[in-house]
């Protein structure tokens, strides 16, 4: 099945797919912010350039979209009906890329929380967040 959309369109729409600094990324940070959390954003020197490091509880939070990390039985993953082959291989590729950096991360004595796009909508945002808040401070470091 072909393309619905020119190579022109198609290359605009998936330019204007942000990496960092999402919509859900954004709501998590400014909610850690308001708890009282510090951390920093983006960490070259850890894999996967955790989307937020809190160094205190030596933890790591991924914002993961449900479609581009597979969200496995997600209402917001539908493998797409054109070039499903190369959507596949994309996403079965980030999904192997996150259990990579979670092992790495995990061997450097990181702890790692990935929050899903889903749990942020707003029927579960703000259970999602104090979980994750609750899940920080009680598994965080305990010579604090």
């Amino acid at each position: 099945m072909a393309d619905v959309h020119s190579k022109e369109v198609r290359s605009y729409n998936m330019s204007r797919i942000r990496s960092r600094n999402t919509k859900p990324e954004i709501l998590v940070r400014k909610f850690l912010h308001a708890s009282g959390f510090r951390y920093r954003l983006h960490v070259k020197a850890l894999p996967g350039k955790p989307d937020i490091v809190l160094p205190k509880f030596k933890t790591v939070v991924f914002v993961h979209g449900c479609f581009w990390h597979g969200h496995t039985g997600c209402k917001y993953f539908v493998i797409p009906k054109t070039r499903t082959e190369w959507w596949l291989s994309k996403i079965n590729g980030n999904i192997q890329n996150d259990e990579h950096t979670t092992s790495g991360l995990e061997k450097l004595g990181w702890r790692v929380i990935e929050v899903w796009e889903c749990e942020l909508k707003k029927d579960r945002l703000s259970g999602t967040l104090n979980e994750l808040a609750k899940n920080i401070r009680n598994n965080g470091n305990t010579d604090n």
